[in-house]
C-alpha cells in the first residue's frame, strides 16, 4: 500500500469518526476492513525494519491466520496517518499462532501446553504482532501510542469475554510488557528461543482477567521506587527514578483507562462484539 492510499483510508476514517478529540485515536477494525489494509502495511512495515520479514514472509505466516484477526490501528488525528498497530488472532487454543508453532521450538506438544495453562475451551487471544512506527518512540507520543495499544487489548478483550492470552515476545517487548506489571507465564515453562529473526524469543501465557489488576498495581511500585533517596546518587540513579516516574504513569493509565478508554473507537459493523 503507498503512502498516499494508506493517508486517504485515513482521512476518511478521521472524517467519518470526529469525535472523540484527541491527537490519537485507537481504531478496532475487523480483517475485510480498509483500516485493517493499512495496519497490516506499518505491521509488514516495521517487522521488515526490525526483524527482516519482507511481504513475503508475512503473508506466508499470518495469511493462514487473516480470518480470525482483529487490528487495533492507531492513528494520528494531527498528522493523519497511521502511527501504530496490534493484531489479535482468536481461537480457543488450537488455531492461534503461538500455540500452532511452539511445540517445534520448546518441545512440548500442543495438547500439553494446553493442559499447563488450563486451556480447556475459553477464548483466546493471540497478541500476534505489535508495532510502533519509529518516530512514535523515544518521545511522550510513543507512550500514548503504546499505551493505547495495550489499553485497546485490555478493553476489548474483555467485551470478547477473552479467558487466555499468549505471545511471542522478543527481547524488547518481554521487558517492556514485564515493566508494566503484566503477569508473563513461560509457555509450558519453555525459555529463549530464536524466532521469525528475532535471536531471543519467548513463548508466553497469560491469565487475561488478571492482568489488568497488575498492571494498575503495578504504578504503585513504580512509585514507591521513584521517590528520591541516597539511591539517586548513585551513577545512574536519577535516570532510574525518572525512568520508574514514567514507568508508573503508563502502568497506571493502562492499567485503569485514565484518558485512554475515551480514545477507542469501535465502528459500526467493524467487529462483532
Amino acid at each position: 500500500m503507498s503512502p498516499t492510499t494508506a493517508r486517504w483510508i485515513v482521512a476518511d476514517f478521521l472524517d467519518a469518526h470526529p469525535t472523540p478529540r484527541g491527537r490519537f485515536v485507537s481504531a478496532v477494525v475487523g480483517p475485510g476492513t480498509q483500516l485493517a489494509d493499512v495496519g497490516r502495511a506499518l505491521e509488514r512495515q516495521v517487522f521488515e525494519r526490525t526483524f527482516g520479514n519482507d511481504a513475503a514472509v508475512m503473508a506466508g505466516e499470518y495469511g493462514p491466520y487473516e480470518a480470525n484477526s482483529i487490528f487495533f490501528v492507531v492513528l494520528d488525528r494531527r498528522r493523519r496517518v497511521p502511527a501504530g498497530v496490534a493484531r489479535m488472532i482468536e481461537s480457543t487454543g488450537r488455531g492461534v499462532k503461538t500455540i500452532d508453532d511452539a511445540p517445534r521450538h520448546i518441545g512440548v506438544g500442543t495438547a500439553d501446553i494446553l493442559a499447563a495453562h488450563g486451556m480447556d475451551g475459553g477464548r483466546v487471544w493471540d497478541c500476534a504482532t505489535l508495532a510502533v512506527l519509529p518516530e512514535y518512540r523515544g518521545s511522550r507520543s510513543s507512550l500514548i501510542v503504546s499505551s493505547l495499544l495495550y489499553r485497546t487489548f485490555l478493553v476489548i478483550g474483555g467485551r470478547r469475554g477473552v479467558r487466555h492470552a499468549v505471545a511471542m515476545l522478543d527481547r524488547g517487548a518481554y521487558r517492556n510488557i514485564g515493566m508494566l506489571g503484566t503477569p508473563l507465564r513461560p509457555l509450558a515453562g519453555s525459555g529463549p528461543f530464536a524466532y521469525l529473526g528475532s535471536p531471543e524469543n519467548r513463548a508466553v501465557y497469560m491469565d487475561f482477567p488478571a492482568i489488568a489488576p497488575a498492571v494498575a498495581a503495578q504504578a504503585a511500585v513504580h512509585r514507591r521506587a521513584a521517590r528520591p533517596g541516597l539511591a539517586t546518587l548513585r551513577p545512574g540513579g536519577l535516570r532510574r527514578m525518572l525512568t520508574r516516574r514514567v514507568a508508573a504513569t503508563v502502568s497506571r493509565r493502562v492499567g485503569t483507562g485514565q484518558d485512554l478508554d475515551r480514545l477507542i473507537v469501535v465502528p459500526d459493523g467493524a467487529i462483532h462484539l
